[in-house]
């Protein structure tokens, strides 16, 4: 009957997933279904540590953390946990032979956020974008290539960048939020500068660098998972783009969106690119 449990477990994935993130969702169901439900479970996982970090305010989120993390290790050595996020992450990374190394770095990255205050240096960024964004991306990448080792080593640097820019933009976007409630900068650049115009275009030419260089990665990935990586390529641009067009005095103030049509718009797009062969 642990087929059962397994399948409960890898629904339960999927319920938070579309829970927090209906687009998401939408552009994961492109895929087979058997690389559906494994990146439901690591997006499952990477959501929960991230609550814990910026949600749970009124709790003790260092215990939470520590908790969650060594329940994850002990359901990977007993195969089994009560925590249905846990158990089918840890069958997702068995089943993808995912490195322990990018799970360390992804939890060292939520770590950070817990006791790191104020600017984040150049090399204190590095590692926290390999953590929260890179080694995410690469434990995506694990179950696209499907054992293929020799197509990992190949979109492996491109997918990193893929990621960075992700997360990167994710920082400008929040920047209210980071700065004035949160207490963090993630960008160097602005360690002991104003924020400004100048500022921002410095940081925009560097995303836009990143995103330059996930392409060729996008085109080689396996059919099935182009589409859900195009759209999500395509989001992120699209809300660079309004990041540059937006005011810089505005961006400490509000959080960038962009509309539901438009993301649909982007949908449509990411599938017709795919679909003939346009990247």
């Amino acid at each position: 009957m642990i087929e059962l449990y397994n399948e409960v477990s890898y629904n339960i994935s999927k319920i938070i997933t579309r829970s927090y993130s209906t687009s998401f969702s939408i552009a994961v169901g492109f895929l087979n279904p058997e690389s559906r439900i494994a990146i439901f479970s690591i997006y499952a996982f990477v959501r929960l540590a991230d609550e814990i970090v910026d949600t749970f305010h009124e709790y003790n989120k260092e215990e939470l953390l520590n908790d969650f993390e060594n329940d994850y290790y002990k359901s990977y050595h007993e195969g089994l946990s009560l925590n249905p996020v846990l158990h089918s992450f840890q069958h997702t990374v068995k089943k993808y032979g995912i490195p322990v190394q990018l799970i360390q770095a992804f939890l060292k990255s939520m770590k950070a956020d817990l006791f790191k205050h104020g600017s984040y240096n150049k090399s204190e960024i590095k590692e926290y974008i390999h953590g929260s964004a890179e080694a995410v991306g690469l434990m995506c990448l694990y179950v696209f290539v499907r054992g293929d080792k020799a197509l990992f080593e190949e979109l492996k640097n491109p997918a990193m960048k893929l990621g960075s820019a992700f997360q990167k933009v994710n920082f400008l976007r929040d920047l209210k939020t980071d700065m004035q409630e949160l207490g963090r900068n993630y960008f160097p650049e602005l360690d002991g500068v104003s924020f400004s115009q100048d500022t921002k275009e410095l940081i925009i030419r560097d995303i836009e660098a990143d995103f330059t260089a996930s392409l060729p990665g996008i085109r080689r990935l396996p059919k099935d998972a182009k589409i859900p990586v195009l759209i999500a390529y395509y989001y992120y641009l699209s809300l660079l783009h309004k990041i540059h067009r937006t005011p810089f005095d505005q961006l400490v103030n509000r959080r960038i969106r962009i509309p539901n049509f438009r993301k649909y718009l982007l949908l449509i797009k990411a599938y017709l690119v795919a679909k003939f062969g346009l990247i």
